[in-house]
């Protein structure tokens, strides 16, 4: 690592080469399905294209159980996002600002979710739910969606919690709010970016999850399920394609706008 006239450090070439050798490994997949919505033929996994169209996505748009597909997967993600903000942000409370015996054993259960393999959670919440007798439906869809979205919204609001300062919240009390007004008069302020960061890190998250979705809300499917459904039908890849270019941008804008949220919120620390 070499320093400029500034004293600011300069990356290595070397370290340059394998920043960019990730990137390209990341997103050159993505840049080939891109190219593949556009392709002029079926047979969609030929390169270069032998030609390109835009046909394609208006069959993926007249399509009924495309949109059936969409509907569902957007309901479940704002619910999961909803159910995630309440318990996240009551939990991030608990932990950053008490001290209690199983503090962190409850910490290490709260992030362990997002830690596990998805098939293990969509495993462990299928046995729950014959156990306990309760059929498959919109809300079992939610409750396991929402087990990873408390974990994102919880990480974001913790780390913020830990940033403020208590003397803020010690101010308030001592010029006689109650604990209500504190909340929504100090700590939310504060903790307004990382809450909206979080709640679009979880509906994205949400929004393009595979395993935990096979739950299905009487005929209708999420959209990652309806994907995988439909590439064992060679004819509909390139419609397939086509919904996959919009579950990236679908899913690119909300990451996006949480990163510009926290990136905005620590400069301006």
């Amino acid at each position: 690592m070499r320093s400029d006239a500034a004293g600011t450090p300069r990356a290595t070439l070397g370290l340059k080469l394998a920043t960019l050798g990730g990137v390209l490994f990341l997103h050159v997949p993505l840049a080939l399905i891109i190219l593949y919505a556009f392709s002029s033929e079926d047979k969609t996994y030929v390169f270069p294209p032998p030609g390109l169209t835009t046909e394609w996505f208006a069959v993926a748009l007249a399509r009924e159980d495309v949109w059936q597909a969409v509907t569902l997967s957007v309901q479940v993600a704002l619910w999961s996002t909803g159910i995630a903000l309440v318990l996240g942000t009551l939990a991030a409370g608990a932990l950053a600002r008490f001290s209690f015996f199983g503090r962190d054993a409850i910490s290490l259960l709260l992030i362990l979710p997002i830690a596990l393999p998805g098939v293990v959670t969509g495993i462990a919440l299928r046995s729950a739910y014959h156990a306990a007798e309760i059929p498959f439906s919109f809300w079992t869809i939610v409750i396991g969606h929402a087990t990873f979205c408390v974990v994102v919204v919880y990480n974001n609001a913790v780390a913020r919690l830990r940033r403020i300062s208590p003397s803020l919240v010690e101010a308030s009390m001592d010029l006689g709010a109650n604990a209500f007004q504190t909340f929504f008069h100090v700590l939310l302020p504060q903790l307004g970016s990382a809450l909206l960061a979080g709640a679009l890190l979880a509906f994205a998250l949400s929004f393009d999850e595979v395993i935990v979705t096979t739950f299905t809300a009487g005929q209708q499917t999420t959209l990652p399920i309806w994907m995988l459904q439909e590439l064992i039908r060679p004819r509909q890849r390139p419609v397939t394609n086509v919904v996959a270019v919009f579950i990236i941008a679908l899913t690119f804008v909300p990451i996006v706008a949480a990163y510009w949220l926290t990136q905005g919120a620590e400069e301006r620390k």
